[in-house]
Parts: structure tokens; sequence; C-alpha cells
């Protein structure tokens, strides 16, 4: 995930060390931060020491491993945060297991983007699976998080196909009905310029198109599962877009979508959230087959530690005034919200 809305990346203090002091009683001019211009917001994690582990420019972007004594290792892209190894299982574990237990049998499976990952490694904890075809775009990013993440042995697996290519290109040339979960693990598809305010265009605008959820749903089966990413509701722009993208999902066919909330620190205002998309809402397991199928895991010694089977319905409580915005006039429908 990349939050790029006018982001400053920093490797030392934002502020001086006078006006640092005055803020914290451990001031430390040693720090890589995230500043959203848009809500004046601004957060940092101290590093240790003063190289990077790790730094390579790939040809679409910058790579970067940095280590921080709070939050361990921590993967950069352009500068900008994608995960630390305190706090990714919040965000690789809900983007996964809520979407892979509202399907009854998920054998086979398509994650795009997710080049750290993880997400991979959590959908290889289910048993039903039988194939994983992950597609990124950048195979330089997967060969960096194979030897600094201890979750990069997930493409070792047997199950899984490797495609370095684009993703919304594999997608349009995909078989109908061929996938039971399709999971979206993206960049932003869009941000804006420091001085103008003027909206930019990113590459992943493509993954969020009319064009492109048209072709998601046709290549699931008819209890498919589309999960993506779908930032926070703290940032008006990004509370627009999920608006915009729930409403682009149910246009193309889902019979249902619903935003997902995630909790996890190093994510700027420490919220961001999911929409999970649903084909056929007949189709859901009940509550038992969930908690059947996460104790088989959990016997296997394929556990979570955020997850966990309360969450599969508990993630969709929102706060009221993001109820609203979400839903509209829906939202009177309590018993489906």
């Amino acid at each position: 995930m990349i939050n790029a809305k006018q982001i400053f990346t920093i490797f030392t203090a934002f502020l001086s060390m006078d006006q640092a002091a005055s803020r914290s009683s451990n001031p430390s001019p040693n720090t890589v931060g995230e500043y959203i211009a848009e809500s004046g917001f601004y957060q940092s994690i101290t590093l240790e020491g003063d190289e990077p582990l790790f730094e390579k420019k790939s040809k679409f972007q910058d790579i970067s491993v940095l280590k921080s004594k709070h939050y361990g290792k921590i993967l950069m892209l352009d500068g900008v945060i994608q995960l630390t190894e305190k706090d990714a299982d919040s965000y690789n574990e809900m983007m996964t297991h809520p979407a892979m237990f509202s399907h009854p049998n998920p054998k086979r499976v398509l994650v795009i983007g997710g080049g750290d990952g993880y997400v991979l490694s959590e959908v290889l904890k289910h048993p039903e699976v039988e194939h994983v075809d992950h597609v990124d775009l950048d195979g330089e990013v997967i060969q960096v998080c194979r030897e600094h993440f201890e979750w990069g042995r997930a493409w070792d697996d047997p199950r899984v196909k490797l495609h370095v290519a684009d993703g919304a290109a594999f997608v349009k040339n995909a078989t109908a009905g061929f996938y039971d979960v399709i999971i979206q693990d993206s960049s932003d598809p869009y941000t804006w310029e420091e001085g103008s305010g003027e909206k930019i265009d990113l590459p992943s605008l493509t993954l969020y198109s009319e064009e492109h959820f048209e072709n998601i749903s046709r290549i699931l089966g008819e209890a498919g599962i589309f999960s993506f990413q779908a930032e926070t509701f703290n940032i008006e722009s990004d509370l627009e877009g999920i608006v915009e993208w729930r409403q682009r999902a149910l246009d193309v066919g889902f019979e249902d979508a619903r935003y997902g909330s995630i909790s996890i620190s190093s994510y700027p205002t420490g919220q961001i959230g999911f929409l999970l998309c649903r084909k056929s809402t007949k189709s859901t397991p009940a509550m038992e087959s969930v908690l059947s199928r996460f104790d088989m895991m959990v016997e296997m010694g394929r556990g979570t530690s955020y997850y966990q089977p309360k969450l599969q319905d508990s993630a969709f409580s929102l706060p009221l005034w993001v109820e609203q915005r979400i839903y509209g006039k829906e939202c009177e429908k309590k018993s489906e919200y």
C-alpha cells in the first residue's frame, strides 16, 4: 500500500531540535516521516543507524529497507512507508482473511500487487487453496522482500505462480469465472500537487477503473469475492474515493460492497480500510463454518495475530458519520450494515 497524498519523506528531524524538544522528551534527528498537506497531518518513526539496510532503484521506483527499534524493518518505495514488521500483520491479515472466509471453498486465488508478499503468505494459510496467481509489476521489490522479510518464503510454495506483469492487463486476459477470490493490494490511484493542489493521476488509477472492475467481476466465479485496498476515511479525498469505488463495484454487478476498517499505527491517521465485494450474498458461509475453518488453520500452525473471526462482522461497524457518507440512505437498513 502507498499513501502518496502530498507526502514528504525525510531522514532528518522535521522540526529543529529546539522545536522538537518542546514536543518530545526524547527527540531524534534520525526519522522517516509522512506529511499530508490536505489535512496538515504529520507523523514519523525513529530509525536505528545512519544508513538503510538496503537501497536500490528498480525500473519503476526507489526501494529501501530501513531499521527501527520500535517498528523493526521498514519497507519503503519511492520514499513512502509500505509496511513495518511491527504492524504489517493488521493490514495484510485483514486484506486477506475476511475475503477468504467469505467464500465457501476458495481454491483459486488471484493476488494483484502486494509485492512484499505478505498478503500472499496469508492466503496460503488456508488449506482449501490449490492455486494462487500473484501478479506484480516490479520483480525487484519481490526479490528484496524475499531476502529481508520472514514471509518472503511464500513464493516458494508450489501452489504459487508468480507473474511479473501489469495487473490490469493480466485481469483483462484471464479466463472468465476462473477465480474464487481476488485480493488487490494496490498503491494509491492519485495524489495532489503540493503548491497548486492539482489532482495527479498515478499508474494504479487503472486498477480502480470501471473497465478493471468489470474484468474482475468477469473472471470471478458465481460466489466470487473481491477485496481491495480502499484508503482511510480520515482524509476527505480518500472518503470521496471510498464512496466512488463502492458504487463502481455495485454498478459492475457485485451484489454488495462493504468497507472494513483496520487499525494500523504506522499508516497516516492510524486507520486504513478495504472494500469487500461479493458477487452473491447467498453463498457467504455461516459463522460456524468460519470458526471451524479458522480453528483448523490454528491447529495447523497457521494462526493469526490481528485477525479473529469476530472481525468477520465487527470490522464493518463504522462511526456513524462514516457510515452515513459511505452508504447514504442505505445505512438506515441497520440489519445489513
